[in-house]
């Protein structure tokens, strides 16, 4: 049998047949290991954890604000204590006039601050001495005067602004860097109108609240920065006017809704029931002459000592005018008396209780 073998294997072709049947035996065995698969492995199986049940996530909590003390209000009362020039327009004081587009009223901030407060020149409330105020009207009317007055004249002197001036906007700025607080005239019908006119945008008790209404809003919006409102202009008072008493009521109540006080012009005709409010006890520029000029500024002083208080007014600042006025204000610590601004002078709304 071995011989057979070694005949069939000799040789070249017996090497061939020999390869062959190697490669045939390999081919098997690799058929036969892909039918068998692979081996069975013995390792440790991993542990497979259950899967936990899902719950819905926690709702988050309402983000609450932290409760802090709410902020004192500032007094209400007109005026400030501490030293310094007079603010600029705070666009937290303004708002828009819903009739006007870009027209800004005066408002009471959000924090309670006031114009009658943030826009009062400076005044030490401690003082014991009698108070003497003037007002300065017809500024604005003329640049150089209006500047002059700023100035030339102390900052317990007060403004009041004409709502028909043109070129304001240096004169007002002069005056708060100066410490002067001002006012905004209000055009009313006066005593003798037609003949004296008081102008196109003026109160008039011939027509309805709502415009009279309308009136008042765009003299508001005419200028920023004030502490009130008055009546002067020029040499009219809007007397007639303010004896309609449910339409001056009326306004009395707007201008106390925003923080405002009122001057009265006619004379000895306070108002302290809606709104902060004083009248002028005098006018001392007319005639507007030096010899008279000087005997009124010494009869203001008198009232003031008399009364503990007193308030005058000069129509216009004309040049005689700023210097006899400034010559009388040097002249008031030597007669016990202290310049005060209108914000110092003005009477509670419960009823006369000066601050």
């Amino acid at each position: 049998m071995f011989g057979r073998l070694r005949l069939i294997f000799a040789g070249w072709w017996g090497l061939a047949r020999a390869w062959m049947v190697v490669l045939g035996l390999l081919g098997a065995a690799g058929v036969t290991l892909q039918i068998l698969g692979p081996p069975t492995s013995h390792a440790p199986k991993a542990e497979v954890k259950p899967t936990p049940t899902a719950h819905p996530a926690p709702e988050p909590r309402p983000v609450v604000a932290e409760q802090r003390p709410a902020a004192a209000l500032p007094q209400d009362r007109p005026g400030r204590d501490a030293p310094g020039a007079v603010a600029d327009p705070d666009p937290g004081l303004l708002e828009s006039n819903p009739a006007a587009r870009g027209d800004m009223l005066p408002r009471i901030s959000s924090d309670g601050r006031m114009p009658m407060q943030v826009y009062a020149a400076p005044f030490d409330r401690e003082t014991k001495r009698a108070r003497v105020g003037l007002i300065v009207a017809g500024i604005g009317m003329n640049e150089a005067d209006s500047i002059a007055a700023a100035r030339t004249l102390p900052s317990g002197v007060t403004f009041a602004v004409s709502p028909y001036a043109e070129h304001f906007q240096k004169s007002l700025s002069a005056a708060r860097i100066a410490g002067h607080e001002y006012l905004i005239s209000l055009p009313m019908e006066p005593e003798g109108f037609p003949l004296n006119d008081p102008g196109i945008r003026a109160l008039m008790t011939n027509q309805p609240p709502a415009q009279n209404l309308e009136q008042l809003n765009w003299v508001l919006s005419r200028i920023g920065g004030y502490v009130g409102v008055t009546n002067i202009l020029g040499p009219m008072r809007g007397e007639r006017f303010s004896l309609m008493t449910d339409q001056m009521d009326a306004v009395l109540s707007v201008l106390r809704s925003r923080g405002l006080l009122y001057v009265d012009a006619r004379l000895g005709q306070a108002r302290s029931k809606v709104a902060w409010s004083v009248s002028v006890d005098l006018v001392v520029d007319e005639p507007a002459s030096r010899e008279a000029l000087d005997a009124r500024l010494e009869e203001l002083s008198r009232l003031a000592k008399d009364r503990g208080s007193a308030l005058g007014m000069a129509t216009a600042p004309r040049p005689m005018t700023l210097e006899r006025i400034a010559a009388w204000t040097n002249s008031l610590n030597n007669g016990g008396l202290v310049l005060a601004p209108v914000t110092a002078l003005v009477e509670s709304p419960a009823g006369g209780t000066k601050n």
